[in-house]
Parts: structure tokens; C-alpha cells; sequence
């Protein structure tokens, strides 16, 4: 359970393991790992699994301690720092956003993959958000949510054959990252700036608690689902929501065998 100290991750660590599962709780700080894995009567580890080294760590302990290693949810995240954008982000704070979200969550499935693939079973949940939308603001948050949900389909349509599914959630909750005065003015400015619809606004400030997120994060990581990969969903509060895989929507054509290349003007005409 990458991240599975606060929000999101704890509600799901506790769940999982009132529903029986060993659970290993991975997360950066050493005091809250202890916590969290007393509070679930689990295994803890500390350390950031974007260096490939802790990712590998971690998942042999999981597989030391339990003999096997049948499911991988990664809820690590943090947030971009106030008033970010392309206009101010630095090169460092990017690269800081990137490894949280989604070296973590690379490094996490590789280490476990191996493992999943020999057992010829398990399932991977990985965590997104919708922000990756574009329409949260910021860079590297986003930046990164899109990476993780292009890598978790790449991951599914890899490992289908050998039995091991992985899925994306974006869930909606009320956390650490999504409370106090700065977060509330950062939503109501982006909605000012149109970026944000009213509806999508007040649900972001007014998300239910981690525990209505964390059923569909289990349902995703147990037998019910073993039909489900490659998927994208969404769980924010009461409402449990699916994206719909992306496709083309036809603009224009022709035969490149009988016709010349398109000129500019009508890539417009046909655009507009």
C-alpha cells in the first residue's frame, strides 16, 4: 500500500485488512509509517519508492512476509505548490511532481510485475486524478496523473496474458491536500478563470471523507473485478464513475495513394 499513511491510502489500508488481506503501509515519513501500521495491525515500510532500490525493497518485504505479492495500490501523491503554472514552476518542482506521481508508481509496478506475472495472478490500482484534465491548473500534478493513466493501460494490455490486471482510480476526497484557506482560494480562482464549471467546483469543495473512495479501490484489487483491466474510473463521494476509453473523432479524409497532401486551408475548413 504505497502512500497508505494518510486520506485516501489509510482509509484503504483499513479496509483491506478488515477484510483480511496482509497489508504493507509505504510511506516517507518513518513516524507515520509506525502509526498507520499499528493502526491496521500491519507491516510498515518507510521510504520513497521512486529510487528503484526502496520500490524493490519494499515489494520483497511484502513477499518475505506474506509469501506472495497479490495486490499493488499506489495512493503517493503531493501537491503543486500555491499559485503554480508554466509561468512559475521551476525545473527542480517538476521533477519533484513527476517522481512522486509517476516514477513512484513505475517503479512500484516494475518491482511487483515480475513477481505478479510468475504467481500468474494479480492486480494493480493506481491512483490519478482528474486533474489530469488540465482543468486543476498547475504542471507536474497533472503532468504526472496523465503519465500514470497512460502507463497503468500500457501495463494492463502487457501483463493480460499472464493473468495480471491493472486498473486507474481518480478519486475525490476530502485530505490534507484538499482542505484549509489556500485550497478553497485556489478552487474558487480557477472556477473565477473558467477553468472549473460551478458543479465541479462545489464538489471540489465539498468532497466526501476517504472512506466512500476506498470500496473501489478494493473492488478493483479483489476477485469481483477479475474481469477488469485496462480501465480508468472515478470515485468522489457518493458517485462512482467510469472514463471511456479514447478515441479519434473522424475530421477528414483522404487516399494518400490518389490525392496530394492536405494544404493548410483545408486542414482549417475541415477543422472548423
Amino acid at each position: 500500500m504505497v502512500g497508505g499513511t494518510r486520506g485516501v491510502g489509510l482509509a484503504v489500508a483499513e479496509l483491506l485488512a478488515a477484510q483480511g488481506a496482509g497489508v504493507v503501509v509505504n510511506g516517507r515519513d518513518p513516524d507515520a509509517v509506525a502509526e498507520a501500521a499499528e493502526r491496521i495491525s500491519g507491516v510498515g515500510f518507510a521510504g520513497s519508492p521512486a529510487d528503484p532500490q526502496v520500490a524493490d525493497a519494499l515489494v520483497g518485504r511484502c513477499v518475505d512476509e506474506f509469501g506472495r505479492i497479490d495486490i499493488l495500490i499506489n495512493c503517493a501523491g503531493t501537491a503543486e505548490p500555491t499559485g503554480s503554472s508554466i509561468l512559475t514552476v521551476t525545473s527542480a518542482q517538476f521533477r519533484d511532481l513527476l517522481d512522486a506521481h509517476l516514477l513512484t508508481t513505475f517503479e512500484t509496478c516494475r518491482a511487483a510485475a515480475s513477481h505478479m506475472v510468475r504467481q500468474r495472478s494479480g492486480s494493480i490500482v493506481n491512483t490519478s486524478s482528474f486533474a489530469f484534465l488540465g482543468d486543476y491548473g498547475g504542471t507536474g500534478y497533472p503532468a504526472g496523473k496523465g503519465g500514470v493513466n497512460s502507463l497503468t493501460l500500457a501495463i494492463a494490455a502487457e501483463l493480460a496474458e499472464h493473468d495480471v490486471r491493472a486498473n486507474v482510480l481518480c478519486p475525490g476526497a476530502r485530505t490534507r491536500l484538499s482542505t484549509g484557506a489556500e485550497y478553497e482560494q485556489h478552487i474558487v480562482e480557477l472556477n473565477r478563470r473558467g477553468l472549473l464549471d460551478d458543479v465541479s467546483m462545489q464538489g471540489a469543495l465539498d468532497a466526501g471523507p476517504p472512506e466512500y473512495v476506498a470500496p473501489t479501490y478494493a473492488y478493483l484489487a479483489g476477485d469481483l473485478a477479475r474481469h477488469i483491466t485496462g480501465q480508468i474510473f472515478i470515485a468522489a463521494g457518493g458517485f462512482v464513475g467510469r472514463f471511456d476509453r479514447q478515441q479519434p473523432a473522424f475530421v477528414a479524409y483522404r487516399d494518400h495513394h490518389d490525392a496530394p497532401p492536405w494544404t493548410v486551408e483545408e486542414i482549417a475548413a475541415a477543422v472548423n
